[in-house]
């Protein structure tokens, strides 16, 4: 029997980029035979894909692009926030918002089917997901091309694209300023009829418990009610940078218009594996490699 010494293994890893482990079992497979044992790890790469597809993918980055008067925001998830800042995980998502500018595809699957560097889109998330060991999915994006264009990214985690035309500085900050308060709607008027219904709700169970009359229960739902959508619409939320100023004052004293904008925060909305279940899950791991 071959000989697997420490050396091999690092040197199919430096060829391969593949795990530890699974280089070792190729080699062993291959008897000690490198093209043997590359073509082992692209198989069982392959079937590593598969299975990580079904795990939870809620961490990763957002990416900006902007060429022109066209831009993109674009949100690519993967497993640990150790991988969002792997190298390569983050030129493919830098890739990706290219691309949705470029080709303008109409949705994940479209974009999925483009091609990048010889191959779809698609073929090289699944051959990234066997490098690093991780389900990695594209989760959303967003493409403007109308009038000027700001990006703001707040790390790699927050990302803003603001479609406005006039000044690009009052711009930026607009876009800083989204990252940070987070607002739901444009103006007033855009803030959704589902949020507003569940915000009245919240406030009618708190004036109920109060013990106010009624007529005075009304007024304070009303007044709670119009608080909430000043906090969560962009033009009347205090500018962070001046609190003397409302967005809507500071855009107009710049002489600009903010038409529409996009917020992205990494993970947002997604139901998180519970830390104890992962935990278990790599004990699971662990146990199954010492076999």
């Amino acid at each position: 029997m071959t000989t697997i010494t420490a050396s091999m293994v690092a040197e199919l890893r430096a060829k391969t980029d593949a795990p530890m482990m699974e280089c070792k079992k190729a080699l062993t497979e291959a008897q000690g035979e490198f093209e043997r044992a590359e073509e082992i790890l692209r198989a069982k790469l392959g079937n590593k894909a598969n299975k990580a597809s079904s795990r939870i993918a809620a961490e990763g980055v957002v990416s900006a692009h902007i060429m022109g008067s066209v831009g993109a925001l674009i949100e690519i998830n993967c497993e640990t926030d150790f991988v969002s800042k792997n190298d390569d995980f983050l030129a493919f998502a830098s890739a990706c918002a290219q691309l949705v500018v470029q080709h303008n595809p109409a949705d994940v699957a479209a974009l999925s089917a483009l091609s990048l560097n010889g191959k779809t889109v698609d073929e090289v998330r699944l051959a990234l997901i066997g490098k690093i060991g991780e389900n990695i999915s594209i989760r959303r994006f967003t493409r403007a091309a109308d009038g000027q264009l700001a990006s703001y990214l707040h790390g790699t985690r927050i990302g803003v694209l603001v479609q406005f035309t006039g000044d690009a500085i009052a711009a930026k900050d607009v876009a800083m300023h989204i990252a940070a308060m987070k607002p739901v709607a444009l103006s007033i008027d855009e803030v959704s009829a589902e949020l507003i219904a569940k915000e009245r709700s919240f406030a009618e169970q708190k004036a109920i418990e109060s013990g106010k009359p009624a007529e005075i229960a009304a007024k304070m739902v009303d007044g709670s009610v119009q608080k909430f959508l000043k906090e969560v619409s962009l033009l009347n939320q205090v500018f962070v940078k001046n609190d003397k100023q409302t967005i809507e004052q500071m855009l107009k004293a710049a002489n600009t218009t903010v038409s529409q904008f996009t917020l992205y925060v990494v993970g947002e909305g997604i139901e998180k594996k519970q830390q104890d279940d992962f935990a278990a899950e790599v004990a699971a791991q662990v146990a199954a490699a010492q076999v």
